[in-house]
């Protein structure tokens, strides 16, 4: 099968384009032949040797986790899907789905709604769980309450804006740039803050929860705009913050909470069933095709995507 592939870690030159081994499903695995799949800041964190405690030194290395296509086989204990199936998914932190083909555990994967495309389906799986864990899970979110998505426009905060908004919040304000307020307001924001004009910690005790999406604030820049009980939920703390603000939050009624996005099969069909309805819509930035996967790495590297950036496999 064709891949992108890398032999060492390094900048986005290390990724190659050739022939890669067909990956065997097991029992209970899925064996999908790839339609689309999408960029996320941990694939090139990984690629870039950031996180080798998780990768290790095997190569070659098959980046990207999110992925949809259609079942080719299954697996001899897969009762629920079959081949011709169109399903999506998040394949294990290893990576493996920018390819032709790729396994897929049964467990994890969904039904792709008959409305929507394979690519708007690859922009969801690994967002779309961080956002939908970091509220509903780590940040408690409870109706009625008032959110701050900060980092909006990403592929993480698109989708945690209209989240908010589907798990009951009563005011959702997000942060951004000044180029995606018009796209984050119509995702259901009631506020949008240009983060250049405003500094939304100096807000003092106004919001009951804050989604760090991007991990460009701290919790203890950010204690001060919770109220009495809000909780800070971040993706990746800077270090210090994680030294410092863990132990300070311990001592405090505002919490600082880090999400860890796990593959919950349940949570994954939660958010198919939303998109099937047209109630949750992935925001697309632009589209690469597989071979020019190094491209969609370094445009990812510069942080001005608006919502995913997304792999097209012929």
């Amino acid at each position: 099968m064709k891949a992108i592939y890398y032999l060492e870690y390094g900048s986005a030159d290390v990724l190659r384009y050739g022939e890669q081994p067909t990956p065997e499903p097991r029992a209970d695995e899925l064996l999908l032949r790839v339609h689309a799949s999408s960029i996320n800041p941990v694939d090139w964190k990984i690629r870039r040797g950031e996180l080798k405690l998780v990768s290790g030194f095997g190569f070659p290395q098959i980046p990207g986790r999110d992925v949809a296509g259609v079942v080719e086989r299954v697996g001899a204990a897969v009762q629920e899907f079959r081949p011709g199936d169109r399903v999506f998914g998040m394949v294990d932190s290893l990576g493996g789905a920018n390819a032709e083909y790729v396994v897929l555990p049964a467990r994890v994967a969904a039904a792709l709604p008959p409305n929507l495309s394979f690519e708007q389906a690859a922009a969801l799986p690994l967002a779309g769980l961080t956002a939908l864990q970091a509220l509903r899970d780590k940040g408690a979110l409870r109706a009625g309450e008032r959110v701050l998505i900060n980092g909006a426009s990403g592929g993480v905060g698109t989708l945690a804006v209209q989240l908010a908004r589907l798990l009951g919040a009563g005011s959702v304000v997000a942060t951004c740039g000044a180029r995606n307020v018009g796209l984050v307001r119509g995702l259901g924001a009631d506020e949008v803050i240009d983060y250049a004009a405003h500094d939304f910690t100096q807000d003092h005790g106004r919001y009951d929860l804050i989604f760090d999406a991007v991990a460009h604030s701290s919790y203890r820049q950010s204690k001060a705009a919770l109220r009495s009980g809000g909780r800070y939920v971040t993706t990746v703390p800077n270090p210090k913050d994680l030294a410092l603000g863990l132990p300070l939050s311990v001592f405090s009624d505002k919490k600082l909470r880090i999400v860890v996005t796990k593959d919950r099969g349940p949570d994954m069909r939660q958010l198919a069933q939303w998109l099937g309805l047209g109630r949750l819509r992935p925001v697309i930035d632009t589209a690469f095709p597989l071979a020019d996967t190094a491209a969609a790495h370094r445009y990812s590297e510069q942080g001005h995507a608006a919502g995913k950036i997304v792999l097209t496999v012929a």
